[in-house]
């Protein structure tokens, strides 16, 4: 069964946060974390890997475009919020976070949007746009051997906010901000 349109389910969990001139806190982030604005949850299967300090490292330098997008984005590892913090200092590329890493070693979270990997207690790498009232936006899951590029990411996030905000048009095919979309309707049907 597919999450898209779907509500977040309850949790609970602890991240680690770096903001700019701060020490870094843990801090608990459920999902009522998510109400409000719109969220991005970005999942990796684990901390201390080759691929995920790339993505975090993308993620982190487009981190302004998301702020001004209204979007919170969230890495999430099966790994604790102790080694979030660890991998922070210790990677230079993690250490550019300023957003939350949270952790999931009960493997509630990467259970509840289908991304785990019993065999393996490890996340597939999924991404989830989430509306301000919870719901479940977009979702993209593949295998760990394969990188994102987070624009893909603005992109759909941005997309989502538009038909938000414009209910009745939908966005064509590499449909980027400011560009033309389409009012469904039976006068298009075969025209395009």
């Amino acid at each position: 069964m597919s999450l898209i349109n779907t509500q977040v389910q309850p949790f609970k969990a602890t991240a680690f946060v770096k903001r700019d001139g701060g020490k870094g806190d843990f801090i608990e982030i459920t999902e009522k974390s998510l109400h409000g604005k719109w969220s991005v949850l970005i999942f990796m299967p684990a901390a201390f890997t080759f691929n995920c300090p790339t993505e975090i490292e993308d993620a982190a330098d487009n981190y302004g475009e998301f702020q001004r997008a209204g979007a919170e984005v969230y890495i999430v590892t099966t790994d604790t919020h102790f080694s979030h913090k660890v991998w922070h200092e210790t990677s230079p590329a993690v250490g550019k976070a300023k957003f939350p890493l949270i952790g999931d070693p009960t493997h509630q979270l990467s259970r509840a949007f289908g991304v785990h990997i019993d065999e393996e207690g490890l996340a597939l790498r999924g991404t989830f746009v989430i509306n301000p009232e919870g719901i479940i936006k977009t979702m993209e899951v593949h295998s760990n051997e394969i990188a994102r590029d987070v624009k893909e990411t603005l992109r759909k996030l941005k997309a989502a906010q538009y038909t938000a905000a414009h209910p009745g048009e939908v966005c064509p095919a590499k449909w980027n901000e400011g560009a033309k979309t389409l009012a469904p309707s039976l006068d298009l049907v075969g025209k395009i």
